[in-house]
């Protein structure tokens, strides 16, 4: 029988973070101090984060927001995440890496990150003053869910034949667009000929 090794985790300093992560090769959130590796995404998470991205970006040509994917952290005190997509409108330099006040937030749940992005980080997430959409997008089954801050934040649920408004940034965009491309038993039983919700 093999012993199951427990690894304890690192903690360092926000400065030596933002040191290593610098000129590291591989990404990593800071989140209460602790270090945590970012795995590699299948091919249905990127598909919907580059669909999330392409929609934002055509929608907000010539406006002062930007949608940001991947490599751009947000940093929300001490804490350092990267969404899979985020749109800020706080006009960043070209030598910015993080951003501090995103309009919206996108993350592509899977079963490695369902857990932290459905608890840890939406509470970070919805203590942004800024932040006025979150959105949770399922890639292996169809289900979006979009937080939004009213008075307070309630939740939304779209499926299939459901159009998605994006009220912060003024975009209405359809379930299946979100969902293009992707290869999933949801969608592809939608695209048959003769589908009934």
């Amino acid at each position: 029988m093999a012993l199951q090794q427990t690894i304890e985790p690192i903690f360092i300093s926000e400065a030596e973070y933002l040191a290593s992560e610098a000129e590291s090769a591989v990404k990593h959130e800071y989140i209460g101090s602790q270090v945590h590796a970012m795995a590699g995404a299948s091919y249905n998470h990127n598909c919907v984060a580059a669909n999330m991205l392409r929609k934002f970006g055509n929608h907000l040509e010539g406006t002062p927001c930007a949608p940001f994917m991947a490599d751009m952290k947000v940093r929300i005190g001490q804490d350092y995440v990267y969404p899979d997509v985020l749109v800020d409108c706080s006009k960043l330099s070209g030598s910015d890496s993080v951003s501090t006040s995103p309009v919206i937030i996108v993350e592509v749940l899977s079963r490695s990150t369902r857990k932290t992005d459905t608890t840890t980080k939406l509470l970070r997430y919805i203590n942004l003053p800024s932040l006025q959409e979150y959105v949770m997008i399922e890639a292996d089954i169809v289900s979006v869910q979009v937080l939004r801050r009213k008075n307070q934040w309630l939740p939304e649920y779209y499926f299939l034949g459901d159009v998605v408004t994006f009220e912060a940034i003024g975009l209405d965009l359809s379930v299946e667009a979100i969902y293009d491309r992707v290869d999933n038993p949801d969608i592809d039983e939608f695209r048959q000929p003769g589908y009934r919700a």
